[in-house]
């Protein structure tokens, strides 16, 4: 199952808790999910991540796997 259809099915099934205390708990824990993948993702780099990033996107830029700003730019614009 996709993820579109697994949060169509969750949805669905959320939508038929009558029960309160449920509803509070399934609550918090998208709260608390949510702040820990975002604090995870914040977490610095190391200087070896940040030179093997670097050096990956030399090479994405030699061999032309490169976006350029304006086309960019375009592909934003269609999101609206």
């Amino acid at each position: 199952m996709d993820i579109v259809n697994r949060k169509l099915s969750f949805v669905q099934e959320f939508l038929r808790i009558s029960d309160e205390e449920i509803i509070t708990k399934l609550e918090q824990l998208l709260h608390y999910e949510r702040n820990r993948k975002t604090s995870s993702e914040l977490e610095p780099m190391t200087y070896d991540d940040f030179n093997k990033m670097i050096d990956k996107s030399e090479e994405d830029f030699k061999n032309g796997r490169v976006t350029e700003a304006k086309e960019l730019l375009k592909i934003v614009e269609s999101w609206k």
